[in-house]
């Protein structure tokens, strides 16, 4: 009998991911999956702390492809050395600051380094890649650049496009049979639905994938201002989760303020109180706020005028704040709310 072959794949969540591993499970290969967190991609985050978003579904995308699959998928925390890939791309970055290939080629790498440093006989490498489907990494002239400087070279396998690109070591080999694999390209989602239809496949995420924040023009807006703000171009995990809660308003170059805007938000700042100066009205029912930043006195004052602004005593002639600075002093402020005019469209990060 002959031995058979392994291949790891990488599990995004998405339906082409999905699709990709299954395509090759159906041929006899034995497949586990492998997912990185980088900390940009948090699935249901902002779905399980807003109200609005409590009846979207907040289960973790990869976990469940794995499930739907049945295969062993192996989670690996990547957050600090993605820093590099995110703040030195080689290949630079797409419509905002998402660093899409140089993100492909490092978790290619990373697959590759992982099967052998586990030393558990992983034979190839597949993704859910459709030509012509993304603008920056999942162009017919970038795939090779994935696979050479990823060095996986041929022993990476696109299942759902490989008649489009030239045989692999798998397909040479005589491992995989490449009349089953397929020639998906384009946008079109059509062909990915149909087969997951055939697979019986019912439900899956939205079909592509796209849990990253960094392809969101406001998200990243905040952590370029972010940057401006700190001066070194660096980061913390709990930098990238607050910067998908509250509102983001910069009064000034020196402070900023995170201001939450429904209770589900605020509950979530609550655990950020011991790290920010805190503003909160006494008065009237509001939101939380955190100061983010070296806010002068005369900055605090204003930091409660907005926060008045955002409570419901935002038509009262005085609002009571209480000011928690860092080490625990309170501080009791009556301020008149900031009028609409006043809060300017420019300070909104």
């Amino acid at each position: 009998m002959d031995e058979q072959h392994k291949a790891v794949a990488l599990i995004s969540g998405g339906l082409d991911s999905m699709l990709a591993a299954k395509v090759i499970m159906e041929q006899g290969i034995h497949v586990e999956g492998i997912n990185f967190f980088t900390g940009f991609c948090v699935e249901g985050h902002t779905h399980a702390i807003r109200q609005r978003d409590r009846a979207r579904p907040k289960r973790n995308n990869a976990l469940w492809v794995a499930e739907q699959l049945g295969i062993k998928l192996h989670i690996i925390d990547v957050i600090d050395e993605y820093k590099d890939v995110l703040l030195n791309p080689k290949h630079g970055y797409g419509k905002h600051l998402n660093p899409c290939l140089d993100c492909k080629i490092f978790m290619v790498n990373k697959a590759l380094a992982w099967s052998f440093m586990e030393d558990n006989g992983f034979d190839f490498i597949i993704t859910g890649e459709v030509i012509g489907q993304r603008p920056m990494s999942q162009r017919k002239e970038t795939m090779p650049i994935i696979a050479r400087e990823s060095g996986a070279d041929d022993r990476l396998l696109r299942p759902l496009c490989a008649r489009n690109l030239p045989p692999t070591l798998p397909e040479r080999e005589g491992w995989i049979d490449r009349t089953k694999l397929y020639d998906f390209h384009g946008r079109n989602r059509k062909p990915q639905i149909e087969l997951a239809t055939k697979f019986g496949f019912t439900d899956w995420a939205q079909p592509a994938g796209g849990c990253c924040f960094l392809t969101d023009e406001q998200y990243s807006a905040k952590l370029t201002d972010l940057w401006t703000a700190h001066g070194p171009r660096e980061y913390e995990l709990d930098d990238i989760m607050l910067l998908k809660v509250g509102r983001h308003i910069r009064p000034a170059a020196n402070f900023k303020l995170i201001i939450g805007r429904e209770d589900g938000e605020n509950r979530y700042l609550e655990g950020y109180r011991k790290q920010f100066t805190s503003l909160y009205s006494t008065s009237h029912n509001g939101p939380l706020c955190l100061i983010d930043g070296n806010a002068s006195r005369d900055d605090v004052a204003l930091a409660a005028r907005i926060l008045a602004r955002y409570s419901q005593g935002r038509s009262a002639d005085l609002v009571s704040v209480c000011v928690q600075h860092l080490g625990g002093v309170d501080e009791q402020l009556s301020v008149a709310p900031l009028a609409p005019a006043d809060l300017l469209e420019e300070w909104h990060v």
